[in-house]
């Protein structure tokens, strides 16, 4: 215990974490972690805590894959990183030949980038300067939704919820929109539509989190709707941009949520990140369908990343990518959702204080009482469980190939941190959306 502490103590001497009350920093059960095996984190004294976060949405398959090793290991042989800008490398263009394979755009382009921000931010570059070289005026405003997350940049923070992660302290930097409401309100997506319509001669794009807003508390998209907002986007020409960061590549049944929105819905501009390298290095990708590709005929682009691309990252997603073929992981997604489901029913739904359990393939908000959700998921992590709240809404975001007796070791360790003792249901019950494309 002492050697942890004193790696914490180190840690808290010279490191600045996001989102991070630092001065509390110490008082949260920090866990510093030296190797990782499996779904396993290990801690510098050899405590191991299951990663039921996924390393904040990221670990798709678990750690050291030795797939994905190899990957990482083969690329290394050849070059760590080229530039992009005006070059290419044989890696970044097999992996964007294997993904256009596989996105739901027509006729894709790839611009690669580092994080999910990075490629939100690219889009909403892209839009407005597509609209800037056809030559049309007014068009230089978005439409976003309440509730909305879509990263920590300027751009990508206006689009956020104005109550979101600290973003009303930078109201002067960011930059107003047409707001919609959240995916609380089951109307959000016919109002969005009405919005497209009387706002159609300054709206560069409409900016969407499919199925499942993450960083709202798991809240869940209305089941209808969504067709009337994509035929408005279609009827006014308005771009329409998927923030597939947090939900792509498998998190919620599907290998992208989109697909689960039905065929005539497909992005002019599609944004990830997160699992797109199954948790291993930082990438990201706005991914242009030939509509916006063919608008920037003779003109570059005005936007570029050093990093962008980078060939590490590029070799263990496109390794990924095949695996989770290979595996059958969307199999177990399903199989692991409905079990998720079905325990937090069972254990957690009657325990005191528990409000709404949403649970969208494997992504779950569980909401605790007023004031708890801190301390919630410090004793879990405590009992060897690694959770994470977003205000009083636990989150848990385990691997894609997580096992049915780690889902079981979850649900047992969270209802024991929640306070298991028998208690009156809370009349929102768990929401369970299948995870499977009929969903």
């Amino acid at each position: 215990m002492w050697a942890q502490r004193k790696w914490t103590q180190r840690d808290a001497a010279v490191v600045w974490h996001g989102f991070t009350d630092m001065t509390a920093y110490l008082d949260h059960c920090p866990v510093v972690v030296e190797r990782a095996e499996g779904h396993d984190l290990i801690d510098t004294e050899g405590r191991r805590y299951l990663d039921a976060i996924s390393s904040v949405w990221l670990n798709t398959m678990g750690h050291r894959v030795p797939e994905l090793d190899e990957a990482v290991r083969d690329q290394l042989d050849r070059v760590a990183h080229s530039t992009m800008l005006g070059n290419g490398n044989r890696v970044v263009v097999e992996l964007a030949e294997a993904l256009a394979e596989v996105v739901p755009v027509a006729g894709p382009h790839f611009l690669f980038a580092s994080d999910g921000a990075s490629a939100v931010e690219q889009a909403l570059k892209l839009a407005f300067q597509f609209w800037a070289l056809q030559g049309v005026r007014g068009r230089t405003s978005y439409l976003a939704f309440g509730g909305a997350y879509h990263g920590d940049t300027v751009g990508a923070m206006s689009l956020g919820a104005d109550d979101g992660f600290g973003a009303a302290l930078f109201d002067p930097l960011r930059f107003p929109v047409v707001r919609a409401p959240g995916y609380d309100d089951p109307s959000c997506f016919d109002v969005a539509a009405r919005l497209v319509d009387t706002n159609a001669g300054r709206l560069a794009a409409v900016v969407v989190e499919p199925l499942v807003q993450g960083a709202a508390g798991m809240q869940l998209a209305p089941a209808d709707g969504y067709d009337a907002l994509a035929d408005a986007c279609r009827a006014a020409g308005v771009l329409l941009i998927h923030d597939e960061v947090a939900v792509g590549f498998g998190r919620t049944g599907t290998l992208f949520a989109t697909e689960q929105l039905g065929r005539r819905v497909r992005p002019d501009l599609l944004c990830l990140g997160k699992g797109l390298t199954g948790g291993y290095l930082p990438m990201a990708v706005t991914v242009a369908s030939a509509r916006v590709f063919e608008g920037f005929a003779g003109t570059p682009f005005a936007h570029g990343h050093s990093y962008g691309g980078n060939a590490l990252a590029a070799a263990v997603a496109l390794r990924h990518l095949r695996l989770l073929g290979e595996r059958d992981v969307l199999t177990n997604v399903a199989a692991r959702s409905a079990q998720l489901s079905a325990r937090l029913a069972e254990r957690v739904a009657p325990l005191a204080g528990v409000g709404g359990i949403r649970v969208k393939g494997l992504m779950c908000g569980v909401d605790v009482a007023a004031g708890t959700g801190r301390a919630t998921c410090d004793r879990a992590v405590a009992a060897g469980v690694l959770l994470r709240p977003i205000g009083d809404t636990v989150i848990v975001v385990p691997p894609l190939t997580i096992t049915a007796t780690e889902i079981e070791r979850i649900v047992d360790v969270l209802a024991a941190a929640i306070g298991d003792r028998p208690g009156r249901p809370v009349q929102s019950a768990i929401t369970d959306h299948p995870s499977g494309p009929e969903g």
